[in-house]
């Protein structure tokens, strides 16, 4: 490798290229770093500083949007990132945690990169290894790595949305056998769901944030069926949208919140007891994968092998006329 860098003047200087671009990123890197934590420093001495009526907003001023200036830069240089299924994508970004406004387009921006970069570092390695490139080779892993740079951000996304509904869906029981508790110590509904919130922040963190957005946005001075939609949305959990619109039935019938959340909070308890079961009631067939593909052959093997050690032995050569 290091005799073919020193004797072909591309692989070379494509080796050049590539470690002063891996320098100038990490120079990058560390100056933004240590930018960001003046400007942590700087605001959180202003926040201290500052009237408690002023902190929100200060703190809205000093967050980290790093990554919506980039995709603005991006689009005022001439690229146009908006996606044509926006809405699609918006909601798909928000199932997966990413609520900032310019996650689709730094989605379709790293489906863009990746594109690009994963079959020009296979035609880098290939031209370093000193291995002929054919026009077909060139083509065949060419296209099969762009097609996996377009869909890996899609799956990556996917997955996340998955994971991210799976833990809302296992942490809300118990974030509505809290909020049963604080209804029947006297609190309201905003109340309830801001204490909640506040409990269940290192617990259940997602459900936490669901919460806590939902009472921002009652204080704020939203309607209280909009701010439970909204929290259902925002979700992506079919459970949690069936329980904002039973909240917000309960709300325009008059009925006890108290007893909606009991009901609701043992039928969600039995949901998750019968997910458990449905996860066991599937190990046995899921075992029985690796026992066939490892263990059967092995155990066949080691039944079989005397078998045919004395076939070789004695019937071999007598079949043969040696014997």
């Amino acid at each position: 490798m290091i005799d073919f860098l020193a004797t072909n003047l591309v692989a070379r200087s494509a080796f050049l290229l590539l470690v002063f671009m891996l320098a100038v990123f990490l120079v990058i890197a560390v100056i933004r770093i240590a930018t960001r934590r003046a400007v942590l420093r700087s605001g959180i001495k202003a926040i201290a500083q500052s009237q408690p009526s002023e902190r929100s907003t200060r703190l809205q001023d000093h967050r980290d949007d790093g990554w919506t200036k980039l995709a603005a830069q991006i689009e005022k240089a001439g690229l146009n990132l908006a996606d044509t299924k926006g809405d699609q994508l918006r909601e798909k970004m928000i199932a997966a945690g990413f609520t900032s406004p310019a996650a689709p387009k730094l989605f379709t921006l790293a489906r863009l990169v990746l594109v690009l970069l994963l079959p020009t570092i296979y035609v880098l390695l290939a031209s370093a290894g000193g291995n002929e490139l054919s026009f077909f080779r060139l083509y065949l892993f060419g296209s099969a790595l762009a097609l996996l740079g377009l869909y890996f951000p899609n799956l990556f996304v996917t997955a996340r949305a998955d994971r991210r509904r799976e833990a809302i869906t296992n942490g809300f029981p118990d974030c509505l056998d809290l909020m049963l508790v604080c209804v029947e110590a006297g609190l309201g509904l905003e109340a309830a769901m801001d204490r909640v919130g506040r409990e269940m922040l290192h617990s259940h963190p997602l459900v936490s944030a669901l919460l806590s957005g939902a009472t921002l946005q009652l204080r704020a001075g939203a309607p209280r069926d909009e701010a439970l939609r909204k929290m259902g949305d925002r979700s992506g959990v079919e459970e949690v949208r069936s329980f904002a619109t039973l909240l917000i039935q309960s709300d325009k019938l008059g009925t006890s919140i108290g007893e909606t959340l009991r009901v609701y909070a043992d039928e969600m308890r039995e949901k998750r007891r019968l997910r458990a079961e449905e996860k066991a009631h599937r190990l046995p067939v899921l075992i029985s994968i690796p026992l066939v593909v490892c263990m059967l052959p092995t155990m066949v093997g080691v039944l079989m092998l005397p078998g045919a050690v004395r076939i070789v032995r004695e019937m071999v050569p007598a079949l043969t006329g040696g014997g």
